[in-house]
């Protein structure tokens, strides 16, 4: 397909689209706002199915083929959305000519640098092609998670402490450019999120739960915060329907995310899943478990 008019006077919008549902849900958002977005489905790591809109692929290291994308569909706003679960290998890294001046810190970063490290350096290079990067919350902001608890289930007195526990523990993990999630069961922070990603922790909580290594009789909570530092253009906390049946394999009480700051997807299918399994989902004011949760 090619160009079609920008619906939007700032220009045509890019969705570079990883792994997961959210991307298709920023695409439906923005056409129904009068956006004509052009998808850009990421080699190996979009799964979703994006026939209805003009799309084009891409490899996750591609620069030059995806500057080449934004000339010819007239692209101005790009915004980035999904997961990426594996790194380009340094011969899949194809540079813009503005990039090859700084080549080895972008083969660098790319291969070896934390996420928010790597979407730094990623927005820029989209910068550098003339393009403003918008955050996803700009694109649908109903995405975003409200304050409070948003359940029919609240958290208890204990669950409150496991919350500020594992807040905490975010926010240091955060800080460390690692990752964005930690579970507190009991008062004890038993996982931290790396690279595996919220899905990978909490299968490995439910497996510390099977084995005996967590207590069958505390049940716990995950929180998911923003990184101290991070451009909330990009990778914003995500919780939706597979978080909270992972949270119940795991047997936990509840998920809490940062209201603001963090997205919930398919929140009609993900709010009755959790309150058929009387677990709370809750959004924490600027991260703090101390509002709106009693």
């Amino acid at each position: 397909m090619g160009a079609a008019p920008a619906a939007n006077p700032e220009g045509r919008l890019a969705i570079v689209a990883g792994n997961g549902f959210l991307p298709l849900y920023v695409a439906e958002a923005a056409r129904s706002a009068g956006d004509d977005p052009v998808v850009i489905l990421l080699k190996n790591e979009a799964d979703r199915d994006f026939s209805g809109f003009d799309h084009v692929v891409a490899g996750v290291g591609d620069f030059a083929g995806i500057e080449k994308i934004i000339r010819e569909r007239g692209v101005r706003r790009i915004v980035m959305s999904g997961g990426v679960k594996r790194r380009p290998e340094w011969r899949d890294i194809h540079p813009t000519w503005r990039a090859l001046s700084k080549m080895p810190s972008v083969v660098r970063t790319l291969l070896a640098g934390g996420d928010d490290t790597v979407l730094q350096m990623v927005i820029k290079l989209f910068e550098g092609m003339g393009c403003r990067v918008v955050g996803v919350h700009d694109i649908a902001p109903d995405l975003l998670a409200q304050t409070g608890v948003l359940t029919k289930q609240f958290p208890n007195a204990d669950d409150r402490r496991d919350i500020e526990i594992a807040a905490h523990a975010a926010r240091l993990l955060g800080g460390l450019d690692v990752g964005q999630g930690a579970v507190c069961v009991g008062g004890r922070i038993v996982a931290l999120e790396g690279a595996e990603g919220t899905d990978q922790m909490l299968e490995r909580v439910a497996d510390l739960r099977r084995t005996g290594r967590i207590s069958a009789r505390r049940r716990g909570v995950l929180v998911k915060l923003c990184k101290p530092q991070q451009d909330v253009r990009a990778d914003l906390p995500t919780v939706g329907p597979s978080t909270v049946r992972l949270a119940i394999a795991a047997g936990l009480a509840g998920v809490a995310v940062e209201a603001g700051r963090a997205l919930v997807i398919d929140r009609p299918a993900m709010l009755a899943l959790a309150d058929e399994a009387q677990l709370f989902v809750c959004g924490l004011d600027a991260g703090l478990p101390r509002e709106g949760l009693a």
